[in-house]
């Protein structure tokens, strides 16, 4: 234990003096999280839309008030003409354009369906998609009032929406906390799959060889210092996570931790198979960003992995990242005890043995 005491120290020594890494554990997690903090958010704002309202009445006027007045639209021109709405949805002026029919007025006097139309830049499918949803909401709030105020027939029916665990429907309560399991990856992974590799250019770690230390001492001393680190990076996303953006941790600590250490065990494991393959740093980090980038895609951290074709969703089985998410983000938005989580627990510790074994087995074939 004391020699594998030692190697822990020197590892955590040698990472902590050099100026660079202290760089890479303190630097890009910080840009990262800010910049997913503040930036990735599944709402949109501001969306430029202009009017051409053939109607030019005080209904026509309050609807367009309505949207110029909902923080999702930004009014930015208005027509005489239907000759400008294809120039300025082509030149990206203008996202939407909402078309008021001549008759909208009359029509809701006599209540009839009155025709509005809108005009959407489909060339972003999703931006469209979360426009028209908010242009529909508008225009149905704003035809409810419209019947109430003039005693006109309600809706045959009415939609009455409540959201669980997420009352306001926020998306980076749904972000931010996937980016505790990103960054605490990121980390580890940059961590211990340079650790062999540099000390291979540093010409130490045949010296290593020479000392009493076992092969699994030298695997333990390398892979210990990773985790630890990998806990306490995601440790202040946490802590940053609650108390800057201000999400709420509803589920134990005990729970959240024990996801995130098997998670960080089996990343860990990966880690030491990239260092172990490795001749230099520069071959270290190619292999982990390899690696980083499909498990990040195949997650599910923004796309839904019940949407993917079923061969890829079968390829997410064997990624650690798909399982923490599902720990982290119940434990941030709900109260699951460990019975709920044991699917994700075991899939994880699996994952670690086979990674940190495979691990054991590549470091031992390449000392030989």
């Amino acid at each position: 234990m004391r020699r594998l005491l030692a190697l822990v120290i020197k590892e955590f020594l040698a990472i902590l003096r050099d100026g660079k890494s202290r760089m890479v554990l303190i630097g890009p997690p910080l840009i990262q999280l800010v910049v997913f903090g503040y930036a990735a958010s599944f709402e949109l704002n501001h969306v430029p839309f202009a009017v051409y309202d053939q109607d030019q009445s005080a209904a026509s006027r309050a609807l367009v008030a309505d949207f110029a007045g909902s923080p999702a639209f930004r009014q930015m021109a208005v027509l005489h003409s239907p000759a400008r709405i294809a120039q300025l949805i082509d030149s990206r002026q203008a996202a939407m354009v909402l078309d008021i029919d001549p008759r909208f007025t009359r029509d809701l006097l006599v209540h009839q369906p009155a025709p509005v139309q809108v005009i959407v830049d489909g060339r972003n499918s999703n931006t469209a998609l979360l426009a028209l949803g908010y242009a529909n909401s508008i225009i149905a709030d704003a035809g409810q009032d419209w019947a109430a105020s003039h005693g006109g027939p309600p809706p045959p029916s009415q939609l009455v929406a409540r959201a669980l665990f997420n009352p306001n429907l926020d998306s980076h309560w749904f972000i931010i906390p996937g980016i505790v399991a990103l960054l605490a990856q990121v980390v580890t992974l940059l961590v211990v799959g340079l650790s062999v590799a540099r000390e291979r250019e540093a010409g130490t770690f045949d010296q290593i060889l020479v000392t009493p230390l076992r092969p699994l001492d030298i695997l333990l001393g390398k892979s210990i210092p990773g985790l630890l680190i990998g806990l306490a990076e995601g440790s202040v996303i946490i802590l940053t996570t609650v108390f800057w953006f201000g999400v709420p941790l509803l589920g134990g600590l005990a729970q959240l931790y024990t996801g995130l250490v098997l998670f960080i065990a089996a990343v860990t494991g990966i880690g030491l198979m990239i260092s172990s393959l490795a001749a230099t740093q520069q071959q270290a980090l190619l292999g982990a960003f390899m690696f980083m980038v499909p498990s990040i895609i195949l997650s599910g951290f923004a796309t839904p992995i019940a949407n993917m074709p079923a061969l890829v969703q079968d390829l997410t089985f064997i990624n650690p990242m798909r399982y923490v998410l599902v720990v982290i983000r119940e434990c941030f938005l709900e109260r699951p005890g460990f019975a709920a989580l044991l699917p994700q627990y075991a899939a994880m510790a699996a994952l670690a043995l086979c990674s940190l074994g495979a691990a054991g087995w590549l470091f031992r074939r390449r000392l030989g």
